[in-house]
């Protein structure tokens, strides 16, 4: 089976899937509460998420195969128990899709890379989007910016 061309985002990162050995390797790292929630749709609790309350500059990445997802200056507070932003780093690295589960129709958010489950996107957010994406913790690894060198 040939592999996979590679593709690039508009702001320049690789959304070539991984390999299934890669995936592999990828899906070991995981704990099994990430595990819960990136490969089977789970939800963390709410106001229980490690990156909640972050409020440090960087971005925020898929934790399962490191794509950037969001800029800490999208990042806001909803109130909701979630890390909530209102525009993701890329259009091209956030999938929305329809989501029936649970007895309610929601637009669930996947890593345009990998496919891991990130969260639920909303309409309920503010300017200048009108956007709440809204995110599991565990579904991120957040990247702090390099201090200034001066």
């Amino acid at each position: 089976m040939a592999a996979e061309q590679p593709r690039k985002s508009a702001s320049g990162h690789d959304l070539t899937p991984p390999t299934a050995a890669e995936r592999e390797r990828l899906e070991a790292t995981l704990s099994a509460e990430e595990r819960r929630v990136i490969l089977h749709q789970g939800t963390e609790p709410s106001f229980c998420g490690g990156l909640l309350k972050n409020k440090k500059p960087g971005t925020y990445h898929c934790r399962l195969c490191s794509l950037p997802l969001f800029r800490s200056a999208t990042k806001f507070e909803s109130g909701t128990g979630w890390p909530s932003f209102y525009e993701p780093f890329d259009p091209e690295h956030v999938i929305v899709r329809r989501d029936i589960s649970h007895g309610m129709i929601r637009l669930e958010i996947v890593c345009g890379r990998c496919g891991g489950h990130l969260g639920h996107v909303f309409d309920d957010g503010p300017r200048p989007t009108g956007l709440r994406y809204c995110l599991n913790s565990v579904s991120l690894a957040f990247v702090a910016d390099e201090p200034e060198k001066g």
